[in-house]
């Protein structure tokens, strides 16, 4: 995933929230951690949120399963004086890194996982990277936008350079969607690539990921819609946060 995507990526995504991903993890911090230093930015891409980590004082470490997308991530963070360990990891699996004091998983990277065991598996190996007290923040999609909003649509747009058609389709599991997408790529003038991607997400509803931290031995401190907001039965985008048990 993400071969041919990863070059185009920021481009798409321009107009992607991070900077409220970035209030988020900051507001949170505030309340929850005030001594945080430390951040592991899983599911990082080509490390947007890695560069807002880094740039307001933090230390930072980035994983992705995408070798493509830390490729541009890394010349990303080079290219503005930083420096970030990056590391090609599975999130089910990340032995061997440092501890610390803050795990992100946003912009839905827990949906690519759409096993239950693989998502609970993932929740334990957040808690073994952070230290004790630790904070766990991600957002996911929500059941209402993976059956409504993502339920047959077709999304498409032309920068002339850039086009892309991203068509979804409900996925082989309850509450999953699965992302067709076409892009047109100009090589050179009026001589155009085509590519393709498929990409598969599943969510599961609020309370069974609340069961699963708790599984997994965090205490669920807040759970929230949007950003913030109180979670409704049409909210798009749900988000947690959840500090590591003390033993």
């Amino acid at each position: 995933m993400y071969e041919s995507f990863a070059y185009i990526y920021d481009e798409l995504m321009e107009e992607a929230p991070y900077d409220e991903w970035y209030e988020f993890f900051e507001n949170s911090v505030k309340i929850y951690h005030h001594s945080a230093i430390m951040v592991l930015d899983v599911g990082c891409g080509t490390g947007e949120m890695l560069l807002r980590y880094l740039k307001n004082g933090y230390e930072a470490i980035g994983v992705d399963l995408s070798a493509h997308m830390l490729a541009v991530a890394s010349e990303k963070i080079n290219q503005s004086g930083f420096f970030c360990p990056l590391f090609e990891l599975d999130m089910r699996s990340l032995d061997g890194l440092p501890k610390v004091d803050v795990v992100t998983v946003f912009c839905d990277s827990l949906n690519y996982l759409v096993a239950e065991k693989d998502v609970q598996s993932a929740f334990r190996q957040f808690a073994g990277v952070l230290k004790e007290d630790g904070l766990l923040l991600f957002d996911v999609h929500s059941r209402y936008k993976m059956n409504h909003i993502f339920h047959e649509a077709t999304f498409a747009e032309d920068y002339g350079h850039l086009a892309y058609i991203w068509q979804t389709f409900p996925g082989p599991y309850r509450d999953s969607v699965e992302h067709e997408l076409t892009f047109f790529v100009e090589k050179r003038p009026n001589c155009f690539e085509k590519m393709y991607e498929t990409h598969l997400q599943r969510t599961f509803p609020v309370e069974t990921y609340e069961r699963w931290l708790k599984e997994a031995d965090f205490e669920v401190l807040k759970i929230c819609a949007d950003f913030g907001r109180e979670v409704s039965d049409q909210s798009e985008r749900i988000f947690f946060i959840a500090k590591k048990r003390k033993f």
